[in-house]
C-alpha cells in the first residue's frame, strides 16, 4: 500500500502537494508488512488463517486511529473538515482491508503474499 501510495505522488505531483509522498498511515503498514513476512509463528495452517487475519484487522484499526488522533491536523493540510477527513480515512482502511484479504493469499506466488519471508509453497 505504501508503494502504491509512493507512485501516485510521483505520478500526479498535486498528489504529492496535498498528500505527501507518505500516507499519514505509513508506520501501519510497516508493521503489517512485518507480520505478513514472518507469516505467523508456526507452520500450522489454521494458526496461520488466524494469524493472518488477525494482522489485517489490526491494520485497518490502525489506519483508522490516524483518523482520531490526526483528524483536525490532517483537514488543515488537506482544506477540508475533520469529518469528512476522518471519512476517507475510514473508508481507505476499509479498502486496505478488502485488499490484503484477497491480495495477501499465501502461495499465491505475489511478492507481498503471507509468508513472502519463506520459500514459495508447492
Amino acid at each position: 500500500m505504501s508503494a502504491a501510495w509512493g507512485a501516485m505522488a510521483r505520478t500526479f505531483p498535486w498528489f504529492a502537494r496535498v498528500f505527501a509522498h507518505e500516507a499519514p498511515w505509513h508506520d501501519c503498514c510497516v508493521v503489517h508488512d512485518q507480520a505478513y513476512h514472518l507469516g505467523g509463528e508456526t507452520a500450522d495452517a489454521e494458526a496461520g488463517f488466524f494469524a493472518r487475519l488477525e494482522a489485517d484487522e489490526e491494520l485497518r484499526m490502525c489506519v483508522q486511529s490516524v483518523a482520531d488522533a490526526q483528524a483536525e491536523t490532517l483537514a488543515l493540510q488537506y482544506d477540508s473538515t475533520p469529518e469528512d477527513v476522518t471519512a476517507a480515512i475510514i473508508f481507505v482502511a476499509d479498502r486496505m482491508y478488502e485488499a490484503v484479504r484477497v491480495g495477501g493469499l499465501p502461495c499465491s506466488g505475489l511478492p507481498w503474499r503471507w509468508g513472502y519471508g519463506w520459500p514459495q509453497c508447492f
